[in-house]
């Protein structure tokens, strides 16, 4: 299985699932594509983990936000 199956079977079973939890059939759970990348080293680890981990805090203004702060 590729890289690309597996990412979109799982976007697609968990979103079913949340949806079905919060009972709104087809309301969108995750952005669109994804950005895959080899990690080659420590520097690299460390700089792509502060950025997972200080994302969130961008939700507000990301583009892909659909009630993004204006």
């Amino acid at each position: 299985m590729t890289i690309p199956l597996v990412v979109g079977y799982f976007k697609m079973n968990t979103a079913k699932r949340i949806n079905n939890i919060l009972n709104a059939e087809g309301m969108p759970v995750w952005q669109r594509n994804y950005y895959e990348h080899i990690i080659r080293n420590e520097e690299e680890y460390s700089r792509i983990h502060q950025y997972i981990e200080t994302n969130v805090q961008n939700w507000v203004t990301d583009d892909e936000n659909p009630v993004k702060s204006k």
